[in-house]
């Protein structure tokens, strides 16, 4: 999708109601008119936020110009400070990371969050170290647990590490607890210098009953179900074709109409 295309989409989604949008990806900082994308969704009036998901690598020579075009708060995958399991576990360099995080502080975003997701024997040591360099940077901690969602058993059962035992940790040492309703009701422990939140598995009641989100795909489809596949709705060859917004409206309404909890017990 160009740019053009992504504004119109946004736009026609603010009319019908929507007030924030999360730029995601793969890696939305490898689109090289990712800044141009943050400016033309920013200005479309009634839209409120305007948030982005990145592993932060080449977010250093942008993040200033992403804030000043709009972008208001951005959430950076960081699994560990170790550049020998950063590199395992991703292919890049730490410190590009590092930069990033770095550099979206200094460049006026708010909060910057730093995606944690555990596994088992690779980088459940450094959380101790992930909460320091939150406190030092003025960053939120998000540690993330495993879900068994796109991967094989025996993967999930090598490499879950429960959070359990690092909330009984933080509830000694916090000083308020914030719990966020609708993000199904999961927990903020605010500490003395450093707040960390806690990410549980979505594949449960709690996320599908608050689930307030309808995903576009890179290729332009309306996903109602972040679980689920079969339930697209095909935004992009209408909008090529010369389809009027009312019509694409009415898309919106059709995938809205699609929702289903994927979780109903």
């Amino acid at each position: 999708m160009t740019a053009d295309e992504i504004a119109r989409i946004v736009r026609i989604a603010v009319n019908l109601g929507v007030r924030g949008i999360k730029i995601t990806g793969g890696e939305p900082l490898m689109r090289r008119d990712i800044v141009d994308i943050v400016g033309q969704t920013s200005s479309i009036p009634g839209l409120t936020d305007v948030s982005m998901t990145t592993n932060g690598t080449f977010l250093e020579p942008l993040a200033y110009e992403l804030h000043e075009n709009g972008l208001k708060r951005v959430n950076i995958s960081l699994p560990t400070l170790n550049k020998e399991d950063f590199h395992k576990l991703t292919g890049g360099n730490v410190q590009d990371t590092i930069k990033g995080v770095k550099a979206a502080v200094a460049g006026g975003l708010c909060p910057v969050k730093l995606n944690m997701l555990l596994l088992r024997g690779i980088n459940v040591s450094s959380v101790p170290e992930m909460i320091e360099f939150a406190a030092e940077t003025g960053t939120v901690l998000q540690l993330i647990e495993l879900e068994p969602i796109n991967m094989n058993d025996s993967f999930y059962e090598s490499n879950h590490e429960p959070l359990d035992r690092f909330e009984e940790t933080l509830k000694k040492k916090v000083v308020k607890i914030e719990t966020r309703h609708y993000m199904q009701n999961r927990h903020v422990y605010h500490l003395p210098n450093v707040s960390v939140e806690l990410v549980r598995p979505m594949e449960n009641t709690e996320f599908c009953l608050h689930c307030s989100r309808l995903r576009i795909t890179s290729d332009g489809k309306l996903k109602p179900c972040l679980m689920r596949n079969d339930n697209l709705v095909d935004f992009i060859t209408p909008l090529r074709k010369g389809a009027s917004d009312d019509q694409l409206a009415k898309l919106f309404k059709l995938a809205n109409q699609r929702r289903e909890p994927f979780n109903k017990n």
